[in-house]
């Protein structure tokens, strides 16, 4: 056989034995950056070949909760926020990560999962199996122009309350020239609004349900933190609010178009980073307002990546899942990027003990680690629930009615209802839920 053939043989060959896994993941900056670096992955895995679906996060949702549920077996990978991982786990729908890491100890010896902070690895754990990783975790935070303060002649406080942004906002607002008052997700979407809407509510003193699962919706404390948030972002915030979720409000506010926007600890990295950011020099930092009481204001989130029960590609799954949540990935990142304040946040010890990070990430890391350490997904609210988290209610159905009651109140933001109307169809759509999912005896 001469040469060129057996080089033709050998491509067949390789191109036999290779297998392809289809990953599943939302269209945030950082899961993009992962996508990008896909090459990277093929250079230390060159018979794994990665196909990506990578879609807005309400439909992302959707997609893969029908899927897993279904077995239908689409993606072999899958983007899994901390609400999903324990229901998912419990329901059989994921792979046990922990036969997996002793399946294959020189990964395991190199990802370390000691590494991964406690709480957030905890948060992934069910009956003692680790059913997915963090890609980063975040909780919320106040975000803000130095410069548009500075000019309004205003300080933001390190702990500022839901009264102060309002009062802030009212000084910056000037829409003639594009600057809006304050930026906040109005896009609907249990993952959406909601996830900072659920947090007012907490710390307006609210609660979803009592402890006999009776809902709490049409409440003093909903009603007070409707219309506050309502008031606010219609007086103060930009317009066509109602499509504006965690990346458009990211845009309009490293733009320099926004006086304070409360979001993800997540965009500080894409903020500071100047090949994104035009603010990088006059963003500021501050904790999460506060209403009535200091309970629930700052959520506990983390995006993971987990194994679909119905993957035929457990394996070279596996791989990749370790892979692109590993130290060295986070690094490679860094490289990337060319700054090591971009890198995935709020996963590992490591990152928060680098030098380079600490360099980097200076003005923010300290607050965001503290945020993340400080969200209880027990105690997130002022009077005792039957439930566990912070920006949303730890069952099944709540993906369903979260949206719901998300569109209702997108619906009082747009003047569709009053915020009586809309508390009124939301408390129904509450107790509908408790009722028929079996949680009010």
């Amino acid at each position: 056989m001469n040469r060129l053939a057996l080089l033709a043989l050998t491509a067949v060959l390789s191109q036999a034995s290779a297998v392809t896994i289809t990953i599943a993941t939302v269209n945030n900056p950082d899961m993009v950056t992962m996508q990008k670096l896909t090459p990277e992955f093929n250079k230390k895995y060159p018979d794994i070949q990665v196909k990506w679906v990578t879609l807005p996060e309400n439909e992302l949702r959707q997609k893969i909760t029908l899927d897993v549920a279904s077995g239908a077996g689409s993606f072999d990978l899958a983007t899994v926020g901390a609400y999903e991982v324990p229901i998912w786990a419990k329901n059989g729908w994921l792979e046990p990560l922990s036969p997996l890491f002793g399946k294959y100890p020189d990964i395991a010896k190199s990802y370390n999962l000691a590494d991964v902070l406690p709480g957030v690895r905890g948060a992934l754990t069910v009956g003692g199996n680790l059913y997915a990783v963090p890609f980063y975790a975040e909780s919320s935070m106040t975000y803000y122009n130095k410069d548009l303060f500075k000019a309004a002649g205003l300080t933001m406080p390190a702990q500022p309350t839901w009264t102060q942004v309002q009062s802030f906002a009212s000084k910056i607002h000037n829409p003639s020239k594009g600057i809006y008052g304050v930026c906040l997700r109005g896009l609907p979407g249990w993952g959406e609004n909601m996830a900072l809407f659920t947090t007012m509510v907490n710390t307006f003193g609210g609660r979803w349900f009592d402890n006999n699962w009776q809902a709490q919706v049409n409440s003093p404390a909903w009603k007070n933190a409707m219309t506050f948030y309502v008031n606010l972002v219609k007086r103060y915030g930009p317009p066509g609010a109602t499509g504006n979720g965690f990346t458009e409000n990211l845009t309009l506010m490293s733009q320099g178009k926004c006086g304070m926007w409360v979001d993800a600890t997540v965009a500080a990295g894409f903020l500071s980073d100047p090949s994104s950011s035009k603010i990088t020099k006059s963003v500021g930092f501050a904790k999460a307002p506060v209403g009535t009481t200091p309970r629930g204001n700052n959520w506990y989130w983390s995006w993971n990546l987990a194994i679909p029960k119905s993957t035929k590609q457990e394996d070279a799954a596996f791989k990749f899942l370790t892979w692109a949540t590993s130290k060295d990935y986070i690094a490679l990142v860094a490289k990337t990027k060319g700054t090591w304040a971009s890198v995935p946040p709020g996963t590992r010890t490591s990152t928060y003990q680098n030098a380079n990070y600490k360099k980097a990430a200076g003005a923010f890391s300290g607050l965001v680690l503290s945020s993340i350490n400080t969200a209880d997904v027990n105690k997130a609210t002022k009077d005792p629930v039957p439930y566990t988290g912070v920006q949303y209610v730890a069952i099944p159905e709540f993906q369903a009615l979260g949206t719901q009651v998300g569109q209702y109140l997108a619906g009082a933001l747009s003047g569709q209802y009053t915020v009586d109307q809309a508390l009124k169809l939301a408390q129904d759509a509450a107790n509908k839920t408790a009722r028929e999912g079996g949680y009010q005896k």
